[in-house]
């Protein structure tokens, strides 16, 4: 398989991934339709540092331990599941208690001020913790690799066709959801957003700890 092949393929697999709507989407809509732009790019620049790292980890075989080893995979899958039913039940306690946003400690995790940094460390860490990240790159990343090539750096050139188009993805959802944040001046419709979010990313919590 040639070079210009294996990018081809898989930028039509990573493609699909990426357009599939997710807990990725999910919290880069949410965060960016609440007006909060700067923090909205910093979530999409701690989704790709994951991305990064899982590639990274994968060129170097280090990932194949997650399938070698059931222990080190179900103990990342419920560290991950637990983190995403907390982040969605506190949007969703938030909502009920009918707290106003000014009432929120910048230094919450879910709705703290409009800082990159902030953003990043949420991205970040929601994404390093869903091991299906690792499992995919181990079962995916090496079919795309041609003969004779060096994995790692093979590897992390794939990882950054698929940070590109989770970038420019992301920048469309960002700008769509502009288009929301008139909508959203109003604390009934923030509250709406938040429970459709929560109730979202508790269910892919859920998802994650239930699955095989």
């Amino acid at each position: 398989m040639a070079i210009s092949t294996s990018l081809w393929s898989f930028a039509l697999v990573v493609g699909l991934l990426t357009l599939t709507p997710g807990l990725d989407t999910a919290l880069i809509l949410r965060t960016s339709a609440l007006g909060r732009r700067r923090r909205a790019w910093g979530v999409v620049f701690g989704i790709q540092s994951g991305t990064l790292l899982w590639g990274a980890l994968t060129s170097l075989g280090v990932t194949a331990l997650l399938t070698a080893s059931h222990l080190a995979y179900v103990t990342l899958r419920w560290a991950g599941a637990a983190y995403l039913v907390w982040m969605g039940l506190r949007m969703l306690q938030d909502t009920f208690r009918g707290l106003p946003r000014s009432s929120v400690s910048d230094s919450d995790l879910l709705t703290g001020k409009d800082s990159v940094g902030g953003g990043w460390r949420q991205g970040t860490l929601t994404n390093l913790l869903n091991p299906k990240m690792g499992a995919f790159y181990v079962a995916v990343l090496p079919q795309f690799i041609p003969a004779g090539a060096s994995h790692f750096a093979m590897g992390l050139l794939l990882t950054m066709e698929h940070i590109l188009m989770g970038l420019m993805w992301s920048a469309v959802l960002i700008g769509c959801a502009r288009v929301l944040h008139g909508w959203l001046r109003k604390p009934q419709a923030r509250r709406l957003l938040d429970r459709i979010t929560g109730t979202v990313i508790a269910a892919f919590g859920i998802r994650l700890a239930l699955s095989d």
